[in-house]
């Protein structure tokens, strides 16, 4: 019996697929020693504010005379509590988006983040993970030469910032185990409470311009204070 047209056609294109697939498997079992990772790819994860730029939230406070907005996630490690904090300083003191990104736009990285950004890139991928919004970051990170920022987002209304939405719990943690899950060797920096678990999640994690109470309650890992020992550091973990 001579079959359909349609059953031959799907005969042969899963006779093609399995020769395609044999022939991979193939290659892969042959494929020359020198062609196979004798280890890890690489990633640096950094923190932004504090870091990298300046907080912006202090910056806030100076042009406003707000003194209550100087309060960071260097002393308060629960970041929920601390945005209800300063969304209800907002509202009560009238402070809009607008401004606020005027306050930004007048902010430089601190000296010597460009650089260092610049000079890892030329090592390895680097994502900065921060707990800013998008609505804020985007002018620093082109005088940082726009490296990939993941972060989250603020709800407005008519200039009003009325709530924030975090793209999932613990995003720098998570963040970290994802790109270990996709067989990276991760390696990050950061300055507050709300870094450590991506620190301790890292292959490496390192404090970099951290107060003293954080680095008192993580001794485990490395404090640096200037870019020029953060980048040896980060380098020596690249192998």
């Amino acid at each position: 019996m001579i079959p359909a047209r349609g059953s031959e056609r799907s005969r042969t294109q899963r006779l093609g697929t399995k020769a395609i697939v044999a022939t991979c498997d193939t290659g892969a079992m042959t494929a020359p020693a020198s062609a196979s990772l004798d280890r890890n790819q690489t990633i640096v994860t950094l923190d932004m504010e504090g870091v990298l730029v300046p907080e912006i939230w202090i910056a806030v406070a100076e042009r406003t005379g707000i003194d209550a907005l100087r309060r960071t996630t260097r002393e308060e490690p629960d970041y929920d509590v601390l945005m209800r904090y300063r969304l209800a300083l907002l509202a009560e003191h009238g402070l809009t988006l607008s401004l606020i990104q005027d306050v930004i736009a007048g902010l430089e990285p601190l000296p010597g983040a460009a650089e260092f950004v610049a000079e890892l890139r030329q090592r390895t991928q680097v994502v900065i993970l921060s707990d800013t919004f998008e609505q804020f970051a985007a002018p620093l990170m082109r005088q940082l030469g726009m490296p990939t920022i993941l972060c989250h987002r603020l709800v407005v209304h008519d200039d009003e910032i009325t709530d924030y939405r975090i793209r999932i719990d613990d995003p720098k943690r998570r963040a970290v185990q994802a790109f270990q899950g996709l067989n990276y060797k991760v390696i990050a920096a950061g300055d507050s409470y709300n870094d450590t678990t991506m620190l301790l999640e890292a292959n490496a994690g390192f404090l970099f311009h951290a107060p003293d109470n954080v680095k008192g309650e993580f001794p485990q890992l490395p404090a640096h204070e200037e870019f020029d020992d953060l980048l040896a550091a980060i380098t020596a973990e690249l192998g």
